[in-house]
């Protein structure tokens, strides 16, 4: 589909990369990897065209087309979120301008024999073909079933796209993509704005989708998923590995710690060389030998080892003091603007050591409750913290709150209090920060610099009670990794906002879920709530993703086929197991009730109630495992 020759592109303080030569054929599902400034937003724009390599080429098949989703995205249209999708395709455009064009002349002309006319109904026939080839007659509900996909309610999509913020503008410029089904998807950080849902149906559309991928992410689980091949920027090459990001990275670190002995004995050598050199190159008799050694020397290739400094990187959130027993109450919690009401009658109570995913579609009100938990805003109700508890909050802009007028090291030294500012510049250095690198302004820094300092000023505030909003925004994998260690590590209590799913798994111990103005406690992983909540959404081909059984929506029918039935030993059992499945849905239901009020403090007492829930599932699962064996009967 795509061959890389010997592509290369420079800029005035060197080359990204140079001499590649690869090839993409159709269905490959790419990842493009490698450090913050190494190139890869340039290789999309490159095979897009929206630049020209420096030197070799890009060799494509006429007539490809292409879908590229940058970062920066400007939308000039001033159409409704639907039209601009609804209006995308040009081809649909022309065919239904010619139609309305051709069924106007139709219906006035009287010349029914004429060749023109008979041309007419010729030419209608032709272009109701090739509508139906560009499934024109589809268009409307893979419109809906995309913008439904990526989060846009029904509201959402007949608002003004220039009324939309940036976050939203990008899922529509993502739908508009999606949907006119291009051969080739370029696709830099897609998973950004997006919130947990809309990523799963995104990694389940990719799945499915025919043509070739090439996609930039943060997000290793999205990775894994999707893309079947990696390709790595390093050091001006790059880098082809037939398998998704976690096995590459498997394989990479067993290939450096090869390199690595390599560079070490190749260093070795060097050295004796240069030794030799230094002996023998001022003595006439073996000046003609010193000769020799030095082009050898010259024309010895170096091998360089690209160092991985973030992964050492070892980050704690140190515990201020140890609270009480219960760090946070919130009592008929609600919280509205003008005519929308974000949520209401929120009832809770947070043991100290809890740690919390709160989840949900981007615009229920998760930074919402988040601002009103650390009271940085009005809202109803009362919000009550606990014995010594001490909270640090980290915002969505919160990297955006620092002062670009400081340096780094200003930043820090003036949150910094007690023995800890005698290693201020150590702890800089673990976030990277290092050498000359601490006199920079804040205001040159990158979003993701940024963000690591804002970090280092978080973990400069000791607190037993973390709540961070989107706190990944702008980290690379390797300092995900590193924040998900620290926040594993932490002894206190902490609420997260993410719609990093690798880097929520195995952190948290309760699921929040703000729904229908509610706010939901779960106690289930999260790919059971994600199934969950995915049971409803569609792809745009009309097919449904796997969806979580419901007990309740096959009981009726099964009541109806027994009454047609008669009364059997086999159907006598089957209503029998459906009064047990009855009473064991209405003790499930008390118990999640139970579980709502539940504190959860040192004594571990919930343990018992929670290990008697699962138990209380799974005897549900069981009886439904009979009674599906029973109807096979019947």
């Amino acid at each position: 589909m795509i061959q890389l020759e010997k592509l290369g592109y420079f800029l005035p303080q060197g080359y990204l990369f140079e001499q590649v030569s690869l090839q993409v054929n159709r269905g490959d599902k790419i990842g493009l990897v490698g450090k913050n400034g190494a190139g890869k937003s340039t290789m999309l724009k490159l095979l897009s065209g929206q630049l020209s390599p420096s030197e070799g080429a890009i060799h494509q098949p006429k007539g490809l087309k292409y879908g590229y989703l940058t970062q920066d995205i400007v939308i000039k249209s001033k159409e409704t979120v639907y039209n601009y999708l609804f209006l995308s395709n040009t081809d649909l455009n022309r065919i239904r301008e010619r139609l309305d064009f051709i069924n106007h002349e139709l219906v006035n002309r009287t010349d029914y024999e004429s060749d023109y006319y008979l041309g007419l109904l010729d030419e209608l026939s032709e272009l109701n073909h090739e509508f139906q080839v560009l499934e024109g007659f589809q268009w409307e509900e893979k419109i809906k079933a995309t913008l439904d996909g990526l989060g846009f309610s029904e509201m959402d999509q007949q608002k003004l796209i220039q009324a939309c913020s940036g976050g939203w503008k990008m899922r529509a410029e993502l739908a508009r993509i999606l949907v006119n089904n291009p051969d080739i998807l370029l696709l830099d950080e897609p998973t950004n704005h997006l919130d947990i849902i809309s990523i799963s149906w995104l990694e389940n559309y990719l799945q499915r989708f025919d043509g070739a991928v090439i996609l930039i992410s943060h997000d290793r689980l999205f990775l894994d998923n999707v893309t079947k091949r990696t390709l790595e920027i390093s050091m001006g090459r790059v880098l082809d590995f037939p398998f998704a990001y976690s096995k590459y990275k498997l394989m990479r670190a067993e290939e450096m710690e090869r390199m690595e002995q390599s560079k070490k004995q190749q260093d070795k050598q060097i050295k004796q060389t240069e030794q030799l050199i230094e002996k023998f190159r001022a003595k006439s008799s073996k000046a003609s030998f010193a000769q020799s050694l030095m082009k050898k020397l010259e024309k010895t290739e170096r091998i360089e080892v690209e160092k991985d400094v973030v992964s050492k990187i070892k980050l704690t959130f140190p515990l201020s003091v140890q609270p009480g027993k219960w760090v946070l109450e919130l009592n008929n919690l609600g919280k509205s603007y003008a005519d929308r009401n974000l949520f209401e009658s929120v009832n809770i109570t947070v043991g100290r050591g809890e740690k919390i995913a709160l989840l949900g579609p981007n615009g229920v009100g998760k930074s919402t409750l988040l601002k009103s938990i650390t009271k940085d805003i009005d809202y109803e109700g009362e919000v009550l913290y606990g014995h010594n508890v001490n909270v640090a909050y980290f915002a969505q802009d919160q990297a955006e709150k620092l002062d670009p007028n400081k340096t780094i090291y200003e930043t820090v030294d003036d949150i910094a209090v007690g023995e800890i500012r005698k290693d201020l510049r150590s702890i800089l250095g673990t976030f990277l920060f290092t050498g000359e690198v601490v006199e920079k302004k804040v205001s040159v820094l990158s979003g993701g610099e940024r963000t690591r300092l804002a970090l280092c000023v978080l973990l400069l505030s000791p607190s037993n009670f973390l709540i961070l909003d989107e706190p990944t925004n702008h980290l690379d994998l390797q300092s995900k990794d590193v924040l998900k260690r620290a926040l594993q590590s932490y002894e206190g209590t902490f609420i997260v906002v993410s719609h990093d799913r690798e880097f929520l798994e195995g952190l948290c111990n309760r699921i929040w879920d703000i729904e229908n103005r509610n706010l939901k406690i779960h106690h289930f992983t999260l790919n059971e709530y994600l199934a969950y909540k995915m049971t409803k959404k569609e792809l745009p081909n009309g097919q449904d993703l796997k969806p979580v059984k419901e007990v309740k929506e096959v009981k009726p029918v099964v009541q109806e086929s027994i009454k047609k039935q008669g009364n059997s030993k086999v159907e006598k059992e089957v209503q029998q197991i459906e009064r047990k499945i009855d009473e064991a849905e209405k003790k499930i239901q008390e118990m999640e009730a139970h579980i709502a009020t539940l504190t959860f403090d040192e004594h571990n007492q919930h343990l018992d109630t929670l290990s008697n829930y699962e138990e209380a599932k799974n005897q549900l699962e069981t009886l439904m495992s009979n009674w599906e064996l029973k109807m096979s009967e019947i």
